[in-house]
């Protein structure tokens, strides 16, 4: 009905049904059957009773399709394994739940499943500015945003400069296989470019143990969890012939330290006996995904016939390569200058997940999902 009846409980979609939401309210697939069949309930098409339709078989056109109306169908699953694979399949993740009193199938489900805002035992809907920054995953971002509400939003509204980090603590020592790449690089680093390395190391690594690598709960709501973290993501970091070396492999310590999964296209080999050693992930044990010497036209004619999600860009034209790709918003460049920041250089290489969970049991503290660790 229409919200003028405070009887209404649901209410009308926005428009008539577009000829996609019509066939989801109206139209079964095979081996498809109304549970409750949805009804279209006055003149104007926008009030219908909620549908619920059952045998909907993973990969079809309703598993893969948003409808934004009032249907919803069901998928049988043998396993929480297989649930979590057919939860995964859809080109989106936006939100995602379970409802489970078992904490392994919780932390299974947790670390598998692919989506921006993760609900455990209650409902998906509802995420409240700061407690749950809200945005998704995959086809459910749009460009290099961040989550709505979180502590990231904007940062896709500015600009950023170069300027020099603090000097790295007393005591400060290089993460693990730091120290021999830089020796390899050492000649064409020079002082200044080692210098500028040293800081920005210290400042990932400090960044890292309080922000990118901590599980936070700012809300502390107590029998309700909202915790705010980070997981590795997928980038192509693309390094042109104009790129100092030193603001490479700035960019690329910082990605790597991630545990992203990086991809390296580049114009100009890097020095002999890097790329052996971050391919065998020498540097913080994360291996490099790829890499490739190609010329800025040879990148592009390439990325073009198979986009990235996320692009890292260097001393690039990040206009130019939003025109490649026809301005699709799927696809995120970052194509500011290299800063020392670890706070700025991180950022693209990770995912951000909110996480809510309801610790309690009728009103008591459950200490199954108070100690479960996200």
């Amino acid at each position: 009905g229409y919200p003028e009846d405070p009887r209404t409980v649901m209410g009308p979609v926005i428009e008539a049904p577009s000829p996609k939401l019509r066939s989801g309210l109206t139209e079964l697939g095979e081996d498809e059957a109304w549970l409750l069949e949805p009804k279209q309930l006055d003149d104007t098409g926008r009030v219908w009773s909620p549908g619920i339709r059952i045998g909907v078989k993973p990969g079809s056109t309703f598993h893969q399709t948003e409808y934004f109306g009032p249907v919803l169908g069901i998928i049988r699953a043998n396993s929480l394994e297989e649930a979590v694979r057919i939860q995964n399949i859809v080109p989106y993740g936006l939100t995602a739940g379970i409802h489970s009193l078992d904490p392994k199938e919780v932390d299974f489900w947790l670390d598998n499943v692919e989506a921006g805002n993760l609900y455990v035992n209650r409902g998906i809907t509802g995420a409240i500015v700061r407690r749950q920054p809200f945005g998704g995953w995959k086809k459910s971002v749009v460009g290099p945003t961040a989550k709505a509400g979180g502590p990231n939003y904007l940062f896709a509204f500015g600009s950023w400069a170069a300027q020099a980090a603090p000097e790295p603590p007393e005591g400060f020592e290089l993460p693990a296989g730091i120290e021999r790449l830089l020796e390899i690089c050492q000649e064409r680093l020079g002082d200044e470019g080692t210098r500028m390395l040293n800081r920005a190391l210290a400042n990932d690594e400090a960044v890292w143990a309080t922000h990118f690598g901590a599980a936070v709960d700012v809300s502390q709501v107590g029998v309700e969890r909202n915790v705010f973290r980070y997981r590795p993501g997928e980038v192509t970091l693309r390094i042109s012939a104009l790129t100092p070396l030193h603001e490479a492999l700035r960019v690329l310590f910082a990605g790597l330290r991630t545990g992203a999964t990086v991809h390296v296209s580049t114009s100009e080999r890097l020095p002999e006996g890097l790329e052996e050693l971050l391919m065998e992930g020498a540097a913080f044990g994360t291996k490099l995904a790829s890499y490739i010497e190609e010329s800025e036209m040879a990148f592009v004619e390439r990325v073009r016939a198979n986009p990235p999600q996320k692009l890292r860009l260097l001393s690039g034209n990040e206009s130019v390569l939003y025109v490649q790709f026809n301005g699709d918003a799927s696809i995120a460049i970052y194509g500011n200058p290299v800063t020392e920041s670890g706070r700025v250089e991180m950022l693209p290489f990770v995912k951000e997940q909110a996480v809510s969970v309801t610790a309690h049991r009728f009103g008591a503290p459950d200490p199954r999902f108070l100690e479960l660790a996200i």
